[in-house]
């Protein structure tokens, strides 16, 4: 006698775990976080289309550590190119005042 073995597919609601979220698509509770912190900086900023862009020009400022920090996590890690002709160009701001 042979024993036939049957497969039971697993059905959502069975107790088996489902698909989860796809991969990349962030969890929503980050989503919304990250959406209030964008958004509370903006308005920090004058509230303009360019609020965000003016907040963190005055953390530049006035925070230039943890400023510097940020920009070097947003920035590529890896730069790669020919060795020859590199040109650097530094430039300094300075607001107001006079320019002894």
């Amino acid at each position: 006698m042979q024993v036939k073995e049957t497969v039971k597919n697993p059905r959502p609601g069975d107790g088996t775990p489902g698909p989860g979220r796809p991969k990349g698509v962030p969890n929503r509770a980050t989503a919304l976080l990250k959406d209030a912190i964008l958004k509370a900086a903006e308005t920090a900023g004058g509230g303009e289309p360019d609020g965000l862009v003016n907040y963190l020009m005055v953390q530049a400022r006035e925070n230039p550590g943890p400023f510097m920090s940020l920009l070097g996590k947003v920035l590529p890690t890896q730069v790669s190119g020919e060795d020859k002709d590199i040109r650097v160009t530094i430039r300094q701001i300075v607001e107001g005042g006079d320019k002894d």
